[in-house]
């Protein structure tokens, strides 16, 4: 199988998962006192430690989570609660994860006003935009710093900037960014970043919420754990191998980023070249391992059917509304019809693509893109 969809989950590495093993057998609860909590708390404080290098800020700023879901859930929902519980206004974007706006619709169900930014075609977001939709009572701005879609990259410094001008909370949604952009909390500008393991070759069900020194949330899991903000017995073989996970993608970065961005010309320039297709996402300000494209006039859901069968694994959007008969609310939001959005890919490298892997996947998508064509 050539698997090109790095954006919905990576691989375990194997340096990752060969020192986890070594914690699995670590029984002990992080919060009991005896000697075999205390060697489970060590370990889990060198996870969480390992990640907090990794984004440049203090080991006691990060609040593990079972991932980015639950880390966007918290950031929204924690911070909106916890400072105007009868209500505010928060800005956020159009194109964002389906987590991050669901979290946002639970607020206006609160009574919480929600204003979302429409994005260009090209999927951005400008700072201007942020700027003009701010009022006194906005408590919180969301934006993504890639787009788990598109892979369009926000400018997230900027708006950070306008955000601290008028001192306003900022958060970002990182979980596509860690190893693949500058994602340190000094690069990112953002107040609160939330990231997920299993997006840079960690285990699945362990993430973290990075919160700026200052900030309080409202804690939507009551518990002692975690200073109060996240209850229940941590995840001490997951935080561990997040930890591993964030320092190597982190000593990774630059010579992955020249590869991926590579592979990925060599996969878009192989797309398209055939008649039909046309790019999605900004043609510069894009993540080096997504390449989403749309071929207009062939039935969608025939197009990824033949891809799989060709063996080629890539994705019609998001991973979380797989299964899902609704195209994809980011790419109606640039503007493209629904019968397009139906018939886009997303194809995402990683660390184990190669170029082999790319033009087995261009000489597969050409061929179903024929055969959609031929019963579209």
């Amino acid at each position: 199988m050539v698997y090109l969809d790095y954006a919905a989950t990576t691989p375990l590495d194997p340096e990752v998962k060969a020192g986890m093993e070594g914690v699995l057998e670590v029984y002990g609860n992080p919060s009991s006192v005896h000697a075999a909590g205390r060697e489970a708390r060590r370990l889990l404080e060198e996870g969480r430690e390992r990640v907090a290098a990794a984004l440049g800020c203090r080991s006691r700023e990060l609040i593990l989570t079972s991932g980015g879901t639950e880390a966007n859930a918290l950031a929204i929902l924690g911070l909106a609660l916890a400072k105007a519980p009868r209500g505010g206004h928060i800005v956020s974007t159009q194109v964002e994860h389906s987590g991050v706006l669901g979290a946002l619709r639970n607020l206006e169900r609160l009574g919480f006003e929600v204003t979302l930014l429409p994005p260009d075609r090209s999927g951005m977001i400008y700072p201007q935009q942020v700027a003009e939709a701010l009022r006194p009572e906005t408590l919180l701005v969301s934006v993504m710093a890639v787009n788990n879609e598109l892979g369009t990259v926000y400018p997230l410094r900027e708006i950070a900037q306008i955000c601290q001008d008028r001192g306003i909370p900022l958060h970002s949604d990182a979980v596509q960014a860690v190893g693949v952009v500058p994602s340190r909390v000094e690069d990112l500008g953002a107040d609160l970043v939330s990231i997920a393991a299993h997006k840079f070759y960690g285990p699945k069900g362990v993430g973290a919420l990075y919160v700026r020194k200052g900030l309080e949330l409202f804690p939507l899991l009551p518990g002692k754990q975690e200073q109060g903000y996240r209850g229940g017995t941590e995840n001490l073989p997951g935080v561990y191998g997040m930890g591993l996970a964030a320092e190597k993608a982190m000593r990774l970065w630059e010579e992955e980023t020249s590869r991926l961005l590579s592979l990925r010309d060599r996969l878009e320039q192989g797309l398209l070249g055939i008649p039909g297709v046309e790019r999605n996402g900004h043609p510069s300000r894009r993540s080096p391992k997504h390449v989403n494209v749309t071929a207009k006039g062939v039935d969608g859901e025939g197009l990824l059917l033949n891809l799989d069968l060709m063996g080629v694994a890539a994705s019609s959007g998001s991973a979380c509304a797989a299964g899902s008969l609704e195209p994809s609310h980011v790419l109606l939001a640039i503007g493209r019809s629904k019968a397009e959005a139906k018939a886009s890919v997303r194809f995402s490298l990683g660390r184990f693509s190669t170029e082999a892997e790319v033009d087995k996947a261009v000489q597969a998508f050409s061929q179903a893109v024929a055969r959609a064509q031929a019963v579209a």
